[in-house]
């Protein structure tokens, strides 16, 4: 896979899935803001992820409890509802289930030191479709 931002999850899904173990990763998407969650949804199902949401963190948590199919967590960081932000909904589920690779997106600037867990990714919003998608594949991919 070559690094040209002007390629389209599209183009990335044409591509084909790395191995026959990530032909359709899991990603639950954690993100307040209707409008960027339908975005980022589509980008993902169009690349090839099955796509599960939630508005907040609370509401993540009951849906990774009734999904062991879930292979990613990708979380935004300031979330006013519910009773935690991205960041400690990342260690929260770095502690409960290891397997599940974290990815932390955010407009608000970079994390701090001790604000996400261990081998979690983040990038900064906004995000190009394309890299979003690499991004993810990558951290699938290392999670095997």
């Amino acid at each position: 896979m070559t690094s040209d931002p002007d390629r389209t999850p599209r183009d990335l899904l044409q591509e084909g899935p790395a191995s026959p173990c990530d032909a359709a990763p899991v990603v639950l998407l954690v993100e307040d803001d209707g409008l960027l969650l339908m975005e980022a949804a589509d980008t993902l199902a169009e690349a090839g992820f099955t796509v599960l949401e939630a508005p907040h963190a609370d509401h993540a948590l009951k849906v990774l409890e009734s999904r062991p199919d879930v292979e990613l967590l990708m979380t935004d960081v300031d979330m006013p509802l519910g009773s935690m932000n991205g960041f400690a909904l990342a260690r929260l589920v770095s502690r409960r289930w290891p397997r599940i690779p974290v990815l932390v997106v955010s407009g608000m600037g970079s994390p701090g030191p001790h604000d996400m867990p261990p081998g979690a990714r983040f990038i900064p919003k906004p995000y190009a479709p394309s890299a979003l998608v690499r991004t993810l594949h990558d951290t699938v991919r290392r999670a095997a």
